[in-house]
């Protein structure tokens, strides 16, 4: 590649994109809440939260000083992230707590940018962060997940016009933002019938003497608080 090709690729990566229409926003906000509420297909699409939540544990074990040992995906949409340091203290407290609310604030930082019209940036750093965590997985199905993730990132940022990447974009962003929301209620739910005993919350609540009860908070108030300020930005507001 030459160096006038390079700046041409460079600029496509920053440069800003044309606004969408009104209509693509609020038509890509409806299938996304399509997605997460109808059960068939929130399944399926729950493997995308649990490649952010999974991804956000191992993120900030990193930042956090902590050795990344490996990420697992599992196809009942369950994961593992495996880091090793010091079992308490804050480093150990924000990677616990960075699980349910990664989602939602990738959400919000991809919505901060499709308001600044970076479609583009905005589906080239999904593909880095993708290929990024690849590197740490260690599971079959785990790898299937990410690699299907990345490739789609990548083949609708290459190959798209520029009204297909914005729908993709606007899809997916809309998806972490209101499926950040449902896994908090669901694993309320299961704390409520004793089947979550070693949960984030839980795990939360020995390291910090604070009760479950108050991290589960935390993770609604931060679902709920980034589909408020991300969906503003999305439309416009």
């Amino acid at each position: 590649m030459d160096t006038t090709n390079a700046a041409e690729l460079w600029d496509r990566v920053v440069g800003s994109q044309p606004d969408p229409s009104r209509w693509l926003v609020v038509s890509a906000g409806v299938v996304a809440l399509a997605v997460v509420v109808y059960r068939t297909t929130w399944v399926i699409a729950r493997n995308a939260i649990t490649i952010a939540h999974e991804g956000g544990h191992g993120l900030v074990a990193l930042l956090s000083g902590r050795r990344l040992d490996g990420i697992r995906l599992h196809s009942d949409t369950s994961g593992l992230t495996v880091s090793r340091g010091k079992p308490t203290g804050l480093g150990m407290i924000l990677t616990a707590a960075a699980g349910y609310t990664a989602p939602s604030l990738l959400g919000l930082g991809g919505a901060w940018l499709l308001a600044a019209n970076h479609i583009t940036a905005l589906l080239w750093g999904a593909t880095a962060l993708l290929v990024a965590m690849l590197v740490m997985i260690r599971n079959a199905y785990g790898m299937l997940t990410v690699l299907i993730a990345g490739a789609a990132f990548f083949l609708v940022s290459w190959l798209t016009e520029p009204q297909v990447q914005a729908a993709f974009a606007y899809v997916v962003v809309w998806f972490l933002l209101l499926g950040g929301v449902r896994p908090p209620f669901e694993l309320q739910r299961k704390r409520r019938y004793g089947h979550a005993g070693d949960s984030d919350p839980d795990q939360l609540a020995r390291l910090t003497n604070v009760p479950a009860v108050a991290w589960l908070l935390l993770f609604h108030t931060v679902s709920l608080c980034s589909l408020i300020g991300g969906g503003s930005w999305l439309l416009g507001l």
